[in-house]
């Protein structure tokens, strides 16, 4: 029987992980920078490059001489009900991913709308489980059929703003494995993501980046994920606890709870080495499939057809908007005025700010759209007052 080509993979895997010694391991594992991991020759390893990547591939020099497509918010996305455009937004970051050289997308987020206040929702998709796992199998499956690697995030229940860092989050059994563990159990099952980010949190008395029973016994036993386990950035705060639980890899480099603590570790009989072995042949297992390490034939040979990624970033946005009732007929518009108030109308609000910043080529506000579609040029409105810091600003009516 012929060998297939994730065989061949894994022998290079083997292979590689075999020149490798004890403290270039724990390197390997504790990251070289902000985004990236570090070459190590020897083993015939590229450095491997992530990037923040829900809505739009940041990259790495985060500058707007370097812009970046922008997707309309995930939440938009997942309004549309339609996996197969998620695919196909997938399709456009993987694109945009190898533009800009990065290997791995730090997305989907696939935590749920659990309270109004959760300052993160947007780059979420919904508060249903289920739409969350089908819109988040498109997006993997997408951004994957591109040969770049997904981190769905964040691993879990990290739903809500207050406390993010830090709160323990009491969950029973069945809300857990409903709720929160459902859309990720779905994303596994269903599109095979080669990364998962574990969350700040802490479930039921156990921070995420240590959490044994969920990492070890359920992401890794009952669903049989053979991806990297990435640290939200800055989240792991043990070695030991990181490394039995689970953590593969600690993020921001080169100062984390791995590197030079690992390796010391490891030769005080702390830690066991053949734990770093595990994390070492899964983060392997990543460089092999986009293509980063040598002797091992990348998971996407030859990337699809190019997408036009204004094009998309419309449609999406488009078909995001859902009308429950067209009381009155009130859609169309018909001709006649139509009044905007307000500053957002006039300066475009186009992101949500963090991880899910970019630099678009170009914005257009609602004011200059409306203006450029409707049939009659915009005509200024009275001269109104200065408005103080609490009343709108005034905009100008278009016909």
């Amino acid at each position: 029987m012929a060998e297939t080509a994730e065989a061949r993979r894994e022998a290079a895997v083997e292979a590689a992980l075999g020149k490798l010694d004890l403290d270039a391991k724990a390197r390997l594992l504790a990251g070289q920078d902000m985004w990236s991991l570090p070459a190590l020759p020897e083993a015939g390893l590229a450095s491997l490059v992530m990037s923040d990547g829900p809505i739009g591939v940041r990259g790495v020099r985060w500058s707007a001489d370097d812009p970046s497509v922008a997707l309309p918010s995930p939440t938009a996305l997942a309004a549309t009900w339609d996996p197969g455009l998620a695919h196909r937004a997938g399709v456009l970051l993987a694109q945009e991913a190898r533009r800009k050289g990065v290997h791995v997308l730090l997305a989907p987020t696939v935590n749920l709308h659990r309270s109004p206040l959760g300052g993160r929702h947007f780059e979420a998709y919904s508060e249903d489980p289920y739409l969350t796992g089908r819109i988040g199998t498109g997006y993997v499956r997408g951004v994957q059929s591109g040969g770049v690697g997904t981190t769905v995030k964040h691993f879990v229940a990290n739903d809500a703003e207050t406390d993010r860092l830090t709160v323990n989050n009491l969950v029973g059994e069945r809300a857990l494995r409903e709720l929160y563990l459902a859309p990720f159990e779905a994303i596994v099952e269903n599109a095979h993501p080669w990364g998962i980010m574990t969350a700040y949190n802490t479930v039921n008395g156990t921070t995420m980046t240590e959490h044994h029973y969920l990492v070890n016994e359920v992401l890794r036993g009952e669903w049989g994920f053979d991806g990297i386990n990435v640290s939200d950035w800055t989240a792991a705060r043990s070695t030991t606890g990181a490394l039995t639980g689970g953590l593969d890899i600690a993020m921001p480099g080169p100062q984390t709870v791995y590197g030079e603590a690992l390796a010391r570790a490891v030769r005080d009989g702390e830690a066991d080495e053949a734990l770093v072995d595990e994390a070492v042949r899964r983060v392997l297992r990543l460089a092999a499939r986009v293509g980063v390490l040598e002797g091992a034939e990348p998971f996407v040979t030859e990337p699809p057809a190019p997408v036009d990624g204004e094009a998309l970033a419309r449609e999406i946005a488009r078909r995001s908007f859902v009308l429950v009732r067209n009381e009155n007929g009130a859609l169309p518009l018909k001709p006649g005025r139509v009044a905007l108030i307000g500053a957002a109308a006039r300066d475009a609000r186009a992101l949500g700010g963090g991880s899910a910043t970019v630099f678009p080529a170009r914005t257009v506000s609602p004011l200059d759209g409306l203006t450029a579609a409707l049939p009659t040029a915009a005509s200024p409105t009275p001269s109104a007052p200065t408005p103080t810091p609490n009343s709108p600003s005034p905009t100008r009516a278009s016909s």
